[in-house]
């Protein structure tokens, strides 16, 4: 072995990682929010709050912020909110990104698979209003656009809390 490599070895094993720190077992916010969320949903659906995801051709960064929400940290399984892979199953069509013309069509056969009672989340500047897209050539626009939209959610991206906060009024708005 090279010196070289022996002294890289020889460090990795003995620092630290550099990695950077999550937020602190005390952030009580992300708890009581996702807590909310779960008693407003249960209480106006009599069952947790089931999410698709829909990207109709966002650049990700939205979607890192909506995998936050299924991370350690956040954990939104253990309230009782989760993401479905299916339209049929789902209460909430989360979608991200400005509407693309490719996903223009899928999104519409989306919309009209998922049951009622149904809610629509435009996620992020993209979806809201087109964002930096808006006037392509291969961009139809904002998500409302194509489906109608119940609730946007600015941002670029959004923070996950933003998001939960998002889903607590969504569901209180439908609880009137």
């Amino acid at each position: 072995m090279s010196a070289r490599l022996e002294k890289l070895l020889l460090r990795a094993l003995v620092e630290k990682p550099a990695t950077i720190a999550g937020p602190s077992s005390g952030d009580k916010a992300a708890k009581e929010l996702a807590k909310t969320l779960q008693d407003s949903a249960r209480r106006v659906l009599g069952r947790a709050l089931s999410i698709r995801e829909v990207d109709a051709g966002s650049c990700n960064g939205c979607e890192l912020e909506i995998h936050a929400l299924n991370n350690p940290v956040y954990d939104l399984e253990r309230f009782g909110l989760k993401f479905v892979a299916s339209p049929r199953h789902a209460d909430v069509l989360l979608v991200t990104g400005p509407v693309t013309a490719n996903m223009k069509t899928a999104l519409e056969r989306t919309y009209n698979a998922t049951p009622a009672p149904k809610w629509v989340v435009a996620l992020g500047d993209c979806a809201c209003t087109g964002g930096l897209f808006k006037g392509s050539y291969a961009c139809i626009g904002a998500v409302e656009d194509v489906v109608p939209v119940d609730l946007r959610i600015p941002g670029c991206p959004p923070r996950p809390v933003e998001i939960l906060s998002g889903l607590i009024a969504l569901i209180e708005m439908a609880s009137r």
